[in-house]
């Protein structure tokens, strides 16, 4: 199976498997993720081991199409997660004409102040019923609050004024 001018791919495999899988478990944050993309890549490499074999790094080129494929592979997955979201808040009686940022902005909200903004914007209730429903005093609701907006403006940035709007970022009534 080997090839003139560079070595035989059985021996290179068993040789590079180990590091590059060590390598991309680390990038990958997911045992289970690096073993495919690793998987991918060594096919690849074996599929054209005629030309990569060949090669002045055939190991470089395997990193590299294995960061590749896990690059492909996160970017499918944030696409599914957010079609997913998005399907699940159209069945919801959340506001259905939310940006997908309003929505990755809410996300990334601490829980405490993404439930506050849940109970006031979306359940439409008052200060006194938040405080009941997540047992904190209606100070805290106002406060709670009005971090939670301050942190989603700041993370919508200031050209998303209006997709701000359907949050009042006025304060709170207490009725």
């Amino acid at each position: 199976m080997g090839h003139v001018g560079g070595p035989d791919f059985e021996g290179w495999y068993v040789s590079e498997h180990p590091r590059l899988l060590s390598s991309m478990t680390v990038a990958a944050g997911d045992v289970d993720l690096a073993a495919e993309v690793v998987d991918e890549a060594f096919a690849r490499a074996f599929e054209r081991w005629s030309r990569v074999g060949r090669m002045e790094s055939p190991a470089g080129w395997t990193y590299v199409t294995a960061l590749n494929a896990l690059r492909r592979r996160a970017r499918r997955r944030s696409i599914e997660e957010r079609l997913h979201l998005r399907s699940r808040r159209v069945d919801s009686d959340a506001p259905a004409d939310w940006s997908i940022e309003v929505w990755d902005a809410l996300a990334q909200l601490p829980s405490r102040e993404r439930t506050a903004m849940a109970l006031r914007y979306v359940a439409d209730m008052t200060t006194d019923q938040i405080a009941d429903a997540m047992g904190i005093a209606p100070g805290t609701v106002g406060s709670t609050l009005h971090a939670a907006r301050r942190n989603l403006a700041a993370a919508l940035g200031d050209e998303s004024a209006d997709v701000i709007e359907p949050f009042d970022l006025e304060e709170v009534p207490d009725a």
